[in-house]
């Protein structure tokens, strides 16, 4: 059993800019993917497609499969979502929807994207930090995760944009990370049709990475449209409207509406509005690790509980009815830290004698310190309480805490 005892201070009046700096950071917390039911399509909309298809039939060489799935299949319902994928992207314009879905496929096999995730492209220490696929949303959608600030180190950046063929080579292992996300797709009516992008922008290097970034853009807007219900950009710097304004030309007005935007000390609060704490990386204020260490490598992975942290608040966590003889395992993180953190292990044993154990005592996290992953051997009966003390900070933050017991299998 676990509970949060407090009493809170009244809340804080928020102050317009406040208000405004939030409404600007989820301006579309409510975004809908577009409906893949041919049944609710308008009646305009069905014929574009029935004429799409027919045009598709009548060219001169009809394709015959895009990302594995037959294009002109009759029984096959994936064709009509990628279809209605590429007449979303050109407005229901039949002819610029084939125009765009004969490029793609003309692209696609001058490029060998079918067969670029066979390949060992060697990129090795760019794997989990510059591009990458991980977990999914609350709602099923792949996530691909985009950092470029490593870039902002000289030698890297040579090393991998120094020279035409280099960046080509980029491009290309980029456009695998994104096949790779492609095939968790289920391009079904109401299944999940599309991914979640979040790009970090901190320590991003402006001018330097202009060329890759524009190039990326335009690749990934001509080549896989409608494939991203959601671009979520976070560590966002003040400089960052100099920065839209420069990508803004390559992007559809579609393409923005699906912009969520998050400055710098919010990252944590933005992505738990979209993802789980445990599918979130440690490096974003969540609880999800590469490596085995975490409480989740054991046959049942528990899942996180979220709760929020008030400002003017201390929190404490208590996890009773741990046996003696037992382990207790856990993990916990709060957004942007900056508060007290302490754990401590309360006996059941209660009298004349009564103590309890400071498991860690009492110590103050910083803004961005990763979750912490701990454990405690408890030799009686008695309560793990973890507390996050946030008397000190106006400030609300969201945060996640999982945790797992095992039970001691030496015999006595």
């Amino acid at each position: 059993m676990h509970d949060h005892p407090s009493s809170p201070k009244p809340p804080f009046k928020k102050t317009l800019v406040t208000s405004l700096m939030e409404a600007a950071a989820l301006r579309t917390p409510s975004f809908k993917e577009d409906t893949y039911f041919i049944s609710h399509l308008k009646t305009s909309e069905r014929k574009a497609l029935k004429q799409l298809k027919d045009k598709l039939m009548s060219t001169h060489a009809p394709p015959d499969s895009i990302w594995g799935i037959p294009l002109l299949a009759n029984a096959d319902q994936r064709a009509d979502v990628i279809l209605l994928k590429f007449l979303r992207a050109r407005d229901f314009r039949v002819q610029d929807s084939l125009n765009m879905l004969l490029k793609c496929l003309a692209w696609r096999k001058d490029f060998g994207a079918d067969g670029v995730l066979e390949e060992d492209l060697g990129f090795k220490e760019l794997e989990g930090k510059v591009a990458y696929m991980h977990g999914f949303d609350r709602e099923g959608h792949p996530v691909c995760y985009n950092a470029y600030g490593v870039f902002k180190d000289k030698e890297m950046y040579d090393k991998i944009f120094g020279d035409d063929e280099k960046l080509n080579k980029f491009l290309r292992w980029r456009v695998q990370i994104l096949e790779r996300g492609i095939k968790l797709l289920q391009f079904k009516a109401g299944g999940v049709n599309s991914m979640i992008q979040v790009t970090d922008l901190k320590d991003m290097p402006k001018r330097e990475l202009r060329v890759a970034s524009n190039h990326i853009l335009s690749l990934f807007q001509d080549n896989y449209p409608e494939m991203v219900a959601r671009k979520i950009f976070v560590n966002v710097p003040w400089y960052f409207s100099l920065l839209y304004s420069m990508f803004s030309p390559f992007l559809t007005q579609r393409t923005k509406t699906k912009f969520v935007i998050s400055k710098e000390g919010n990252v944590a609060e933005t992505l738990y509005k979209f993802i789980r704490a445990e599918d979130i990386p440690v490096q974003y204020g969540g609880l999800s690790r590469p490596s085995p260490s975490d409480v989740g490598s054991g046959p049942v992975k528990p899942s996180a509980s979220e709760f929020t942290v008030k400002g003017g608040e201390k929190v404490n966590i208590q996890i009773e009815g741990i046996e003696g003889g037992s382990t207790i395992t856990w993990d916990i993180v709060v957004g942007g830290w900056e508060l007290d953190y302490s754990a401590e292990f309360v006996p059941n044993a209660q009298g004349q004698g009564s103590y309890t154990i400071a498991v860690e005592k009492q110590r103050r996290i910083g803004a961005n310190e990763e979750a912490i992953h701990n454990s405690f051997a408890a030799r009686e009966a008695g309560k793990l309480v973890l507390s996050v003390d946030n008397t000190d900070s106006r400030k609300r933050k969201v945060a996640a805490y999982r945790y797992v017991v095992r039970k001691s299998t030496a015999t006595t």
